[in-house]
């Protein structure tokens, strides 16, 4: 092992294997004792390894260090850079501002894979507080080991690096001679337009006179969730879903195998509740039905919200319980959708669920279960459609829908799913009203 003169170790020279990408580590003095643990491991695993300290534990400023594990991996020396503080915030901070380097603040395998393969990210920042040793090889593991391959990603990562080059992504310059001015005449017409809007409040959905049945088949979960389902019950809901090309199947997770098997070569997916019906499992129950149920072969998971915890504004729990559920769809790449149970909950309440539902990074809010004193109504799927529009989560409206009327409301409230048992009669009328029998 070889010291440089600025006091670097650099272990490069004694280890090129062409199958480990090279590493530059740093970390300040709170994450020192698990950069040295990284580095052990790494190195056993044939990486290349070049350590910018600290060597001790006595405090050092962690910019320095991490503006310096950024440089090197600007400059092509290093593939992949690590940095290790406290919490890994401010390092990342700091490195993002050397050119060239896109850093993650990483706290589990999730965003370390989302860091890679939809970010291009080069530097990894670890908090040496946020986890143990395990978690952190296993986050960086996932960080080296992942690639940003897919177009539309790669399309993106060119428009961060763009701003970076010129302050400007994929965006037209003006015309020669184009006035891009504004005067006080315009901005007068705006501000007056501006109230005119405010005036009129928000504006109401578009109102939907029909569904053809090509259209309300690709927005329905057909359901069977009730505790009498037999074999024979989930097969004929397949069999339906099947013939009728419905979106998925939405079965208690003792069936998911059998669905995912009848279901075999047909586009119709196979969704599974969790937690269902009550919500008052552990977040880590919760978790483990929905892993167990994605490698049976779901491809989304309605979970139900621990409604007790809303309503008592616990809402760290809240946020614990659905994002454990959405961090194993997003490993699986399924739909997380999160039941709020709204016929128990105020409208404040079911604002928060929303809120807390899209922290934490679900695809979906949903209604009902079915179970409680009530279903779905057209005033909560607009409730949750206007709070939820910011991160254009889906709305899925389930409980009590048993005709096409129903399906109407709900999507002219904004729904963008229904789930309903009645699938088959819903779409019968569908097919009255598209011949004009109806």
């Amino acid at each position: 092992m070889a010291r440089t003169q600025d006091g670097v170790i650099d272990e490069m020279k004694n280890d090129q294997s062409p199958r480990k990408p090279s590493l530059v580590l740093g970390a300040d003095h709170g994450g020192f004792e698990l950069k040295e643990q990284l580095k052990s491991w790494l190195r056993e695993r044939g990486h290349a390894i070049r350590d910018l300290g600290t060597h001790s534990r006595e405090p050092v400023d962690y910019p320095k260090i991490a503006h310096e594990v950024a440089e090197l991996v600007a400059s092509g020396a290093c593939r992949f850079g690590i940095m290790v503080d406290g919490a890994g915030i401010g390092s990342a901070m700091t490195a993002n501002k050397v050119k060239g380097v896109l850093a993650a603040a990483c706290y589990s395998e999730t965003l370390a894979r989302n860091a890679r393969e939809h970010n291009d990210a080069n530097v990894l920042t670890l908090g040496a507080g946020q986890g143990d040793l395990e978690t952190a090889k296993r986050i960086v593991e996932t960080f080296l080991t992942t690639e940003c391959t897919v177009d539309r990603h790669q399309r993106r990562v060119k428009m961060i690096r763009d701003y970076e080059k010129t302050g400007r992504g994929d965006v037209p310059t003006p015309a020669a001679g184009a006035r891009t001015d504004l005067s006080p005449d315009d901005v007068a017409r705006i501000a007056e337009r501006v109230r005119e809007l405010l005036q009129q409040g928000p504006s109401a959905p578009p109102a939907i006179s029909a569904l053809p049945p090509e259209k309300l088949v690709k927005l329905i979960d057909h359901t069977m969730l009730k505790p009498d389902a037999t074999a024979e019950d989930i097969a004929q809901l397949c069999r339906e879903a099947a013939e009728h090309g419905f979106y998925s199947v939405c079965v208690n997770s003792t069936w998911v195998t059998k669905a995912k098997a009848l279901l075999r070569g047909t586009s119709v997916k196979v969704c599974c509740v969790v937690g269902f019906p009550l919500g008052a499992q552990p977040p880590e129950i919760k978790t483990l039905e929905a892993r167990r149920a994605l490698r049976e072969g779901a491809q989304e998971i309605d979970m139900v919200v621990n409604i007790g915890a809303l309503k008592g504004k616990d809402d760290p729990l809240v946020a614990r319980d659905i994002r454990g559920v959405v961090e194993v769809c997003i490993e699986s790449r399924a739909v997380s959708k999160v039941i709020l149970e709204t016929a128990l909950l105020t409208d404040e309440e079911k604002v928060r669920g929303c809120q807390l539902s899209m922290k934490a990074g679900a695809n979906f809010v949903k209604t009902s279960t079915g179970f409680s004193k009530g279903g779905a109504t057209a005033e909560d799927v607009a409730l949750m459609a206007r709070t939820v529009a910011p991160r254009k989560l889906g709305v899925k409206a389930s409980g009590g829908i048993r005709t096409y009327a129903d399906v109407i409301r709900m999507v002219e409230a904004g729904a963008t799913r229904v789930g309903c048992s009645a699938s088959v009669k819903i779409l019968e009328e569908a097919a009255q009203m598209a011949s004009g029998k109806g």
